[in-house]
């Protein structure tokens, strides 16, 4: 009887952690900055809220190896803060099932090559045991040495990533001339069309939601005015 109330006690214990768990999802994962000495890099951090209640996080921690010459702010739309600065300002709310797009980390590259990661914990305002975390990793490349086989002739465009990919995948770019139509088109591994995604100009990532999609291999093309330019290989997994 005595193992039996131990038992019960430790799994009421337990009930909160469990029901607790994913409340705030990041779909964006694995972030990775890569440029050239002196550039600076924006990704976008997509999170889903899985709950029916409203969320507010707060920014709790930056932790990791950035360099003295290496900076990294948080954007919220167009507010950007720096976490070592104004951490007690950073604050995230998310409605009942919100998908939100507008979350940015902005890095500065630095002038010394190097790499590493750094991650930032995000709490709940009202409960400290619901949390998320954001990862991301950096390169930094002297360009006097580098050869960048993605800068093509009208655009920068970077390998997607993660991959493989679970939930969603990513694409940096940059337009080197605006006025050309980039378009990236996804295939089968037998070639059938899967979906089709326009470049906006005035923006810098391409996240696509790969949920959907079959676990497999995928080609993704680079299509310059509808001129084939490149194309490689994207797995899908579960």
């Amino acid at each position: 009887m005595k193992l039996l109330l131990i038992l019960f006690t430790w799994l009421w214990l337990l009930v909160p952690l469990i029901t607790e768990a994913q409340q705030v999802r990041v779909l964006s994962e694995g972030l990775e900055f890569r440029g050239d000495l002196g550039s600076t890099q924006r990704k976008t951090v997509i999170l889903q809220n899985e709950t029916n209640q409203a969320k507010t996080y707060l920014l709790k921690s930056l932790r990791g190896n950035i360099g003295s010459s290496q900076r990294v702010k948080i954007c919220i739309g167009e507010q950007c803060y720096d976490p070592k600065k104004d951490l007690a300002k950073i604050k995230l709310t998310l409605e009942p099932g919100e998908l939100l797009t507008d979350l940015y980390l902005d890095f500065e590259m630095g002038i010394v090559e190097t790499r590493g990661s750094f991650d930032l914990s995000f709490v709940n305002e009202s409960n400290l045991r619901d949390l998320f975390v954001v990862e991301a990793r950096y390169e930094v490349d002297d360009p006097a040495i580098k050869v960048d086989e993605f800068d093509y002739k009208d655009i920068i465009l970077s390998d997607v990533y993660p991959n493989p990919s679970v939930r969603m995948a990513q694409f940096d770019y940059s337009f080197k001339n605006k006025s050309v139509k980039a378009r990236i088109s996804i295939n089968s591994f037998i070639g059938n069309p899967i979906a089709d995604y326009e470049l906006d100009p005035e923006r810098n990532t391409l996240p696509i939601n790969v949920s959907d999609f079959n676990p497999g291999i995928y080609f993704y093309t680079l299509f310059l005015d509808n001129k084939n330019i490149v194309t490689k290989k994207l797995v899908v997994k579960k």
